[in-house]
């Protein structure tokens, strides 16, 4: 990847509010954000157990952005908690167009994104970043690769995707990997092959198709009261059918130019907004800042940025126009 910064620089760029953290909770597999919009953003605990941390009860109150800025650190549970406030940002507004929720089996709900794409992965050649609790059940149907940071049975270790990446049909990259910073060189090692991004911290971002990404498989938040308290009470692969489903969207060149459109019309809509407060605050002899002028400028910066990726996918793909 030309830039391992981009993504993490994309990321910020979304999470653009003036809301406060309401509250953070670290789970035992999950971590949980709620900011002051009721908004709740989820990302994965990190697998590295501590006796403290020491922010602890500090949290409350702070600026959604200002633990967005966590994103970039190497402590683990900073990053963790950078993405679960990041995703109370993102995650909050409209779900791609194109995406469509799946069915789980009640056995092994955390599994749905695979059955789902079963019948695809048939005879190819799958590797699967990050161990999956029952992933076991599909050894006899495909030639499956684990690679995990910390491997146990047959996983074979991080390092190993140096080695057996290249010659994979299809990648599913877990996107706890983007706090771990581990994304960029996975993606990039992934190139050839047909790509999920997958799991409760996945952003939703139709960008993520710039970066080499075929599928996002997120998750949609159905009941936030029993997830949270799901999280709170030490759940993994319960939350899937306790409080959220997965969602799967194709981020074909088409799809992510519909999906561009539809976040460059909020983006203007959301300026337009801020520019009448704006005018309207000014009209009233306020002769202080308008309070809300940091949001305008990066709305501006937004808009800017979706431009330019909305002008790249027209440019790499021709003449066919996505249906609004």
């Amino acid at each position: 990847m030309t830039n391992p910064r981009a993504l993490y620089e994309l990321l910020l760029d979304h999470c653009s509010t003036t809301a406060k953290i309401d509250e953070v909770l670290i789970g035992l597999v999950w971590t949980f954000c709620r900011n002051s919009d009721h908004r709740l953003g989820l990302a994965m605990s990190p697998a590295v157990p501590t006796r403290t941390l020491p922010w602890s009860g500090n949290l409350g109150g702070k600026s959604v952005t200002d633990l967005a800025a966590w994103i970039y650190a190497w402590e683990p549970y900073q990053a963790s908690i950078a993405m679960a406030a990041i995703n109370s940002c993102i995650n909050s507004r409209t779900l791609p167009l194109n995406s469509i929720p799946i069915e789980c089996n009640p056995d092994y709900p955390n599994l749905a994104v695979f059955d789902y794409f079963l019948p695809h992965l048939l005879g190819k050649k799958v590797v699967v970043i990050g161990r999956y609790p029952g992933l076991e059940r599909y050894r006899e149907q495909l030639q499956l690769t684990v690679l995990e940071q910390q491997p146990t049975g047959e996983d074979l270790p991080a390092a190993a995707s140096e080695f057996v990446l290249g010659d994979a049909d299809w990648v599913f990259i877990t996107a706890s990997s983007i706090p771990n910073k581990t994304f960029p060189r996975l993606a990039e090692l992934s190139a050839h092959a047909k790509t999920v991004l997958m799991g409760p911290t996945v952003p939703w971002l139709p960008q993520l198709h710039e970066l080499g990404i075929d599928y996002l498989a997120g998750v949609e938040i159905i009941d936030p009261e029993q997830l949270t308290q799901t999280i709170a009470q030490g759940g993994g692969v319960r939350i899937f059918n306790q409080g959220l489903r997965y969602r799967v969207a194709e981020l074909t060149p088409l799809n992510s130019m519909a999906w561009l459109k539809q976040q460059i019309a909020d983006c203007a809509a959301e300026k337009y907004r801020l520019t009448v407060a704006m005018n309207d605050w000014y009209a009233e002899n306020n002769r202080q800042r308008f309070p809300e002028f940091n949001l305008l400028e990066q709305s501006n910066i937004r808009l800017s940025h979706l431009d330019s990726s909305y002008k790249q996918l027209w440019d790499q793909h021709g003449q066919a126009s996505p249906t609004p």
